[in-house]
């Protein structure tokens, strides 16, 4: 995906799972007066669906009820996606015409993300006209619980495993030193 030959228009293979992958996203939306506004997206990971080549799906959730994103879209569809991977240093820039979609059911049940608890009330399509990816060099890592959970494991399988090792050593320090406090 980092080729850096220049913006692409089609979601290829690399992109598609790079999408598939992520659990958050950003939206940028523009009023008809030129006004910028952003906002997080997030949902469990594959959330943000490719469709087809070039057109991007995802559940429109519930949240803080301002809905300056549909407002924009009215006046300006052009939006913007930007996809972060902190823990890989990837991102990818992605320039579109957005869609609030109110009336497909079919549509929202294809979205619809299983076991997942909040309520979506829209669906909404991104229809891609370019896409680029970034060079890494000034994002700071960062990690998700489940990106830590196999590390911290074995660190905590690894301090469990020295713990017993001193309270064995202890043990036969106190059988060599009665009555050492040191070893209690």
């Amino acid at each position: 995906m980092e080729q850096g030959n220049g913006w692409r228009s089609l979601i290829d293979d690399d992109l598609r799972a790079y999408i598939a992958e992520r659990d958050s996203f950003y939206l940028a939306t523009t009023s008809s007066d030129g006004y910028p506004y952003i906002q997080h997206r997030g949902g469990p990971k594959g959330f943000l669906k490719a469709l087809d080549d070039r057109t991007l799906a995802f559940a429109d959730f519930a949240g803080n009820r301002q809905y300056i994103s549909i407002g924009n879209s009215r006046e300006n569809d052009r939006a913007n996606l930007f996809l972060m991977d902190y823990a890989h240093r990837r991102r990818v820039k992605i320039w579109g015409r957005i869609r609030f979609v109110e009336d497909d059911p079919d549509l929202l049940a294809s979205l619809a993300i299983p076991d997942y608890r909040a309520k979506a009330e829209r669906a909404v399509l991104f229809t891609i006209e370019a896409w680029d990816t970034n060079c890494p060099q000034h994002i700071t890592p960062r990690f998700t619980e489940a990106e830590l959970a196999p590390t911290l494991l074995a660190y905590e399988g690894r301090i469990a495993e020295l713990s017993a090792e001193i309270e064995s050593l202890k043990a036969r320090l106190r059988q060599n030193q009665p009555g050492d406090e040191r070893f209690s």
